[in-house]
């Protein structure tokens, strides 16, 4: 049976900051998840078990032939989907054969099936294209779909996943699912997708403390988890109350020395207790003294390690909270208008057309469509970027728009500068208060934007906009989730669920969008061959 072993493994910068230490694992015929806080290491993990990095201690054992599916697919302008799938010489052998200039030694080692084997893999993932399509006139949900359509041509023992669900559509989303629960290979998955993890045989947790195996899918982990954060919640209670006792007694037992101390000094004031008694008293009571001392000092020292121990393990399993001010937005308030709109990059082609849309006071939107459809032109439209070839748009009231690239950070400033320039009237209290809900706890507040993950930016764009005294009214969100970790989305979604202004959100995240009380979902539709329109959805 094909298989993956990891012992003891470990990788480290080329700085020397230890990422990754003492990693076992075994990965057999199943569907696992591999989750855990952004910047941990999961990408690491799994470029070392592919081969992609070298391990700096450990050994790893691979039994099988393994395909990794990159998050990001690096292509040049000319690549092709069959570049992608590694058969564009084998493709081209078949267009020169039916052109009637391949060799007789190209007919005899043309694979005559190439064609149908691509069409297939590209059918089961919902993509309509061919061989000969290329990446660059795809959308980045479509090239996620060539992507997947590619390890399902290349048919591995292993296929490793990086956040698969990203930029993908509700109709891609539903492809990969279906490919997922289909699989009967290896399957190891990097992914924030609760409703994707729902699939898996077994759940991987990574943490600064290491690797732990969860048996069964997100939910069996999340109860076990559950379980986990109790009963350390009960230690740290056990271990502070001993720690309370141990104290209580050492200053029970310095008050008695303490009184003993002072009846012998009374007495040998008196003179009536002969001088060598009294030396050998003395002697007693400082050798007593001192091993109390001591006795307690130790018993001391292991009651706060207990506390510490026990504090550490809460600290890895709760989950974050945040907290906002108000916006001030009240229920009447006029927030966005759009009317007759059509709009686009060429007055001859245009992308949207027919918009329609009013939000007043605290409504909570969705807006979803295939991929290419125009969701980021509409916020093009909103932000005032793009202007509309007819129609009419007003936003009413402060607006703050967070795309995945989160544009509106300065690069070259630490999180905390940018946190005070987008929000000159906060205190420091208060702008180290929000940052550590969002998990930038002291110096990591001070790390530089340009440094930070795709999860940790998004994070300082949240903090920034939403954490300053005013958090505007409206808040548009472009796929809030495609890089956040899943303690990040729960601690974004509590956020956003506290949040009082009205929200416009770009999402296919199921999940995500129920847990922040999305009311109406508009869809993004196309009217024939022309452009789009947007159209209420029933769920």
């Amino acid at each position: 049976m094909p298989s993956i072993t990891a012992s003891a493994l470990g990788w480290a910068s080329p700085e020397g900051r230890a990422v990754l230490s003492g990693i076992d694992l075994q990965l057999g015929r199943e569907r696992v998840g591999l989750v855990g806080r952004n910047g941990v290491g999961k990408t690491t993990l799994l470029h070392l078990l592919s081969g992609e990095r070298q391990p700096t201690s450990g050994k790893i054992t691979l039994d099988g032939h393994l395909h990794l599916m990159r998050q990001a697919l690096a292509t040049d302008p000319q690549a092709s989907i069959a570049t992608l799938f590694g058969v564009a010489p084998a493709l081209a052998v078949l267009r020169r054969a039916e052109a009637g200039l391949a060799t007789l030694e190209e007919m005899g080692d043309a694979d005559w099936t190439l064609e149908t084997r691509i069409e297939e893999a590209l059918a089961r993932v919902g993509l309509d294209a061919s061989g000969e399509t290329l990446l660059a006139d795809l959308s980045g949900g479509q090239r996620t779909r060539a992507g997947l359509a590619a390890a399902i041509f290349a048919a591995p023992d292993f296929l490793f996943l990086d956040e698969p669900t990203n930029n993908l559509d509700r109709e891609g989303r539903a492809a990969l699912i279906a490919l997922v629960e289909s699989w009967n290979a290896g399957l190891l998955v990097v992914s924030h997708d609760r409703e994707l993890l729902e699939r898996m045989d077994a759940i991987l947790e990574l943490t600064t403390l290491g690797l732990t195996r969860y048996g069964g899918n997100w939910s069996q982990y999340r109860a076990r988890k559950a379980v986990e954060l109790q009963a350390a919640q009960d230690d740290l209670a056990h271990a502070r109350k001993h720690q309370g006792e141990i104290e209580r007694r050492a200053r029970l037992a310095t008050e008695r020395q303490q009184k003993r101390d002072a009846a012998g000094s009374r007495k040998a004031a008196r003179g009536d207790m002969p001088r060598i008694v009294m030396g050998l008293r003395k002697n007693a009571a400082e050798a007593s003294s001192g091993s109390g001392a001591r006795l307690s000092e130790k018993l001391a020292a292991q009651a706060g390690d207990a506390v510490a121990a026990a504090r550490e393990r809460i600290e890895v399993l709760q989950q974050l909270s945040i907290t906002l001010p108000s916006s001030g937005l009240y229920a009447e308030r006029d927030v966005l208008t759009m009317a007759g709109v059509t709009t686009g990059y060429d007055p001859a082609r245009p992308v949207l057309t027919g918009i329609d849309l009013t939000i007043t006071g605290p409504q909570r939107i969705a807006i979803t469509g295939p991929n290419g459809m125009g969701k980021s032109t509409l916020l093009r439209l909103i932000s005032g970027d793009l202007a509309p070839l007819a129609g009419r748009v007003a936003v009413h009231v402060p607006c703050a728009i967070i795309d995945q690239h989160v544009g509106f950070l300065d690069p070259a400033l630490s999180i905390l500068d940018n946190f005070r320039a987008l929000n000159p009237d906060a205190n420091e209290n208060a702008c180290r208060a929000i940052l550590a809900g969002f998990l930038f706890r002291a110096d990591a507040a001070l790390q530089s934007v340009g440094t930070l993950s795709g999860g940790q930016m998004l994070r300082a764009g949240l903090a920034c906009r939403l954490g300053g005294p005013h958090p505007p009214a409206l808040l548009v969100l472009d796929e809030p989730t495609n890089h956040l970790d899943l303690d990040s989305i729960q601690a974004v979604e509590a956020a956003l669920a506290a949040y009082d202004g009205a929200l416009l959100v770009v999402s296919h995240d199921e999940s995500f969008l129920d847990a922040i009380g999305i009311a109406r979902h508009l869809h993004l539709h196309p009217t024939g061959d022309g452009p789009a329109t947007l159209i209420e959805q029933s769920r």
